[in-house]
């Protein structure tokens, strides 16, 4: 199994952290977040990984070297402009991707079943998999339902569930011909692209831990949940 790392983003909305400190490279316990990832792709028999990278691409290159610590063979590529989450994987020489490989986000903190996922994906011969979660959202406001203007019911404060993307994904090698070269590209664009094209795109669902760390209450959510269930995030590591 083969593992691309998207590493390359600011983490804008979790500054001031971010500003010193590539958002991968945030400590989830005493941890950083893409390190939980690194070994829990290792559990799931991933061996390769590229890690795109560009804001503080030297903290990353310093910590992760060559992925031996970890018994894991780490390439890097580089991104001297914004390119979007899909536009980076055009800059990786295709010679270093293997047939069918994960994409991800490097901040994603889910005890997902990798393995499971990335078979899922080869076994259903999908062009594209998209590991998604039943994410409930809170609309504080009162919500109302009308006909012809005509108020028929009032809702209080409604919880609405959405299937949303985990930034994770799977591919086939080939959809590197739908991303544009030199170009800001991302994954919505991609996905769009390949609806378009009538390709096989499927969804992987999946119900346990995920957790989005994009803003500081949200990483501190991370952590809380992170250290009351460790052993569910790593496992036996």
């Amino acid at each position: 199994m083969q593992a691309i790392i998207l590493a390359g983003g600011k983490g804008t909305r979790l500054r001031p952290y971010t500003t010193v400190l590539p958002k991968p490279l945030m400590p989830i316990g005493d941890i950083p977040i893409l390190e939980i990832v690194v070994k829990q792709l290792k559990y799931y028999g991933c061996n390769r990984m590229i890690l795109a990278v560009g804001h503080l691409k030297e903290l990353l290159k310093a910590f992760f070297n060559d992925g031996k610590k970890w018994d894991m063979e780490i390439k890097y590529s580089y991104e001297d402009k914004p390119m979007g989450t899909a536009g980076p994987l055009r800059l990786i020489d295709p010679n270093d991707i293997e047939d069918n490989f994960i994409v991800m986000n490097g901040d994603v903190l889910t005890d997902l079943s990798y393995g499971e996922f990335f078979e899922y994906h080869k076994k259903n011969n999908a062009l594209c998999t998209i590991a998604t979660y039943q994410k409930p959202v809170k609309i504080n406001l009162g919500v109302l339902e009308l006909e012809n203007n005509m108020v028929v019911n009032y809702i209080e404060k409604p919880v609405l569930n959405y299937t949303v993307s985990m930034g994770v994904y799977a591919f086939k090698k080939e959809t590197l011909d739908y991303i544009p070269p030199d170009t800001f590209f991302d994954f919505p664009d991609l996905i769009k692209k390949l609806i378009k094209e009538n390709k096989k795109v499927l969804g992987y669902h999946f119900n346990n831990q995920w957790l989005d760390i994009g803003t500081p209450s949200d990483f501190e959510i991370a952590n809380e949940v992170f250290e009351n269930n460790k052993n569910s995030f790593l496992k036996d590591l």
